[in-house]
């Protein structure tokens, strides 16, 4: 898509000269993309998103309204990001579990959902078939290598649990009253988080 192109094609939207749009995409009102993107086809970007220097998105992926994908970050087939996702930059999304490069292996590419408000940090990386539930947090550099619980602090090589955040963001202590906003949330059981209605 020549960049001529590009401002009639997505009014409400901005994007970068340097980036390359294929066919057929749809973007959302508000979504900026930086230098250097690229995003391929089948892909379908909410509104007011955030795509920061040199990302890749598709083809036939989903990324939802509100998502921030900093620098360095590539999300593949299979990945879908809900409402809110956070990608830090350089977060890694494999999509096969045992890649070779002498053997084609895209018939077994897993699907990766991370589930809305999620926060993924700089330099982590999503094994392919784990989903990422609401508003968990996962720092940065892990790995995680299976699925993580709705508000969950994940943390190191392979990941675990060691807390819990809440959905503004704060790390919750042992009464579970967020830090930033006041809410409070309850156990439920012993790895499954709510919020207290």
């Amino acid at each position: 898509m020549k960049e001529c192109d590009l401002p009639a094609r997505f009014p409400g939207v901005t994007i970068h000269e340097s980036c390359y749009i294929d066919d057929p995409v749809e973007i959302g009102d508000g979504t900026n993309i930086w230098h250097f993107s690229h995003i391929l086809a089948r892909v379908r970007i909410g509104r007011n998103c955030i795509l920061g220097q040199n990302v890749m998105v598709g083809p036939d992926v989903a990324v939802g309204n509100r998502c921030k994908l900093q620098n360095n970050v590539s999300i593949y087939p299979g990945v879908t990001l809900e409402d809110g996702v956070f990608c830090g930059p350089s977060c890694v999304f494999t999509n096969v579990i045992n890649p070779r490069a002498e053997i084609e292996r895209k018939d077994e590419f897993r699907a990766t959902n991370v589930g809305h408000g999620a926060t993924i940090g700089a330099n982590a990386t999503i094994v392919c078939g784990r989903d990422l539930g609401r508003y968990c947090f996962i720092a940065a550099g892990a790995v995680i290598t299976r699925s993580v619980a709705d508000y969950a602090l994940m943390v190191g090589n392979p990941a675990r649990r060691i807390g819990w955040m809440s959905k503004a963001g704060g790390r919750l202590k042992e009464d579970l009253i967020c830090p930033i906003d006041g809410s409070r949330y309850r156990l439920v059981a012993p790895d499954k988080l709510e919020p207290a209605v």
